[in-house]
């Protein structure tokens, strides 16, 4: 999580911006730990990397989450209710990837959130999930459409 503190800083827009792609690159590779993914697949993503707005929306992204900058005042009615946690009220299936270093753990305790039908699934991968594992990924989106078909 060293990269959350580093956009923190003034040092670490600059590092984003000049070396984006490097240090994108290498969050994906630590992630995403098992993902032997080419450089043709990380170079269709980094392309997206030159948006000129890219740097700006990332730092404000984690400053925002440590509380460090405004979010949008004509989303505060959104953030109050999000902030009371509510429950969940579609069918869901949610993934937890074994090697994924951001979600240590897993997220199986969340179940409680879920007022309809739920299920949770653990399956080899790390964070970029639909990439890694995109028959996992698929199958949880098919069971849930079943799910609602069946009603």
């Amino acid at each position: 999580m060293w990269y959350q503190h580093l956009f923190q800083t003034e040092r670490g827009r600059e590092c984003l911006s000049l070396y984006r792609n490097d240090l994108c690159r290498m969050l994906w590779e630590q992630w995403s730990p098992d993902w032997a993914f080419d450089d043709d697949t990380f170079q269709r993503t980094a392309a997206s990397f030159d948006n000129p707005d890219f740097v700006e929306v990332v730092i404000h992204c984690y400053r925002f989450h440590a509380g460090l900058a405004d979010g949008d005042p004509g989303l505060s009615d959104l953030e109050c209710r999000l902030a009371e946690k509510p429950a969940v009220r579609v069918p869901a299936v949610t993934l937890d990837g074994t090697s994924d270093p951001l979600k240590p753990g897993g997220t199986a305790h969340h179940a409680s959130m879920f007022e309809n039908r739920h299920a949770h699934r653990v399956v080899r991968s790390g964070h970029a999930l639909p990439h890694e594992a995109p028959e996992a990924f698929a199958e949880a989106v098919l069971t849930v459409r079943s799910w609602v078909e069946a009603r």
